[in-house]
C-alpha cells in the first residue's frame, strides 16, 4: 500500500480529487506489485511548475507533470538497501493550471485528465521513460492499461 503526502500549493483541490487521485495511484502501486512505498504529489500552478522546469529541465515553459524519483542513483550515490523501512518513490509534481487547459484541449473530463498525468507520474518514479519511441510505447501502453482497468478512457470518463 501507498502512503502518499498531498500537497496543495493552489488551495483549490477538493476532498473529492485528493481521493480520485489516491485511488488511481494505490490501483497503479498494485497493478505494478508495490507492495509498501512512500510518495508526495503537490499541486501547483503553471507559475510554479514553470520555474521548476526551467531550475531542474532548463525549460522555461510550463508543463503538466513532474517527477523527481528519489529511488535514481545518482554519480557517487551510494545505495540504502534494508527491508524495514518503505520504499521512498519521490515526488510528483501536477500543474493544475495545465490539468485543466489539457482536459479541455483533449475533449475530457478534468478528472480523467488528473488521472492521467497521476499514473504518468508515478510510472516515471518507477523508471518508466518515454525518450524514445519503444519506450514511449511501453510506457502510454503501460499508462492507458492502469487508467482503463479503473474504467477511465479517453472516449469515456465514466468510473467503476
Amino acid at each position: 500500500m501507498l502512503s502518499i503526502d498531498f500537497m496543495d500549493e493552489t488551495a483549490s483541490v477538493d476532498e473529492t480529487n485528493l481521493q480520485f487521485v489516491e485511488k488511481v495511484l494505490q490501483h497503479a502501486a498494485e497493478t505494478e506489485a508495490i507492495a509498501a512505498a512512500e510518495l508526495s504529489v503537490t499541486f501547483v500552478t503553471n507559475d510554479m511548475i514553470r520555474d521548476i522546469n526551467n531550475q531542474y529541465r532548463g525549460k522555461n515553459e510550463p508543463t503538466d507533470v513532474i517527477s523527481f524519483a528519489m529511488e535514481e542513483m545518482g554519480d557517487g550515490e551510494v545505495e540504502i538497501v534494508g527491508e524495514l523501512a518503505p520504499r521512498v518513490l519521490g515526488d510528483i509534481i501536477i500543474s493544475l493550471d495545465r490539468t485543466k487547459e489539457q482536459a479541455a484541449d483533449y475533449g475530457h473530463s478534468f478528472e480523467r485528465e488528473l488521472g492521467f498525468l497521476a499514473v504518468h507520474g508515478f510510472l516515471h518514479l518507477l523508471g518508466y521513460d518515454h525518450m524514445n519511441k519503444e519506450d514511449e510505447i511501453k510506457m502510454f501502453s503501460r499508462q492507458e492499461e492502469i487508467l482503463s482497468s479503473l474504467g477511465i478512457t479517453r472516449n469515456s470518463d465514466e468510473r467503476e
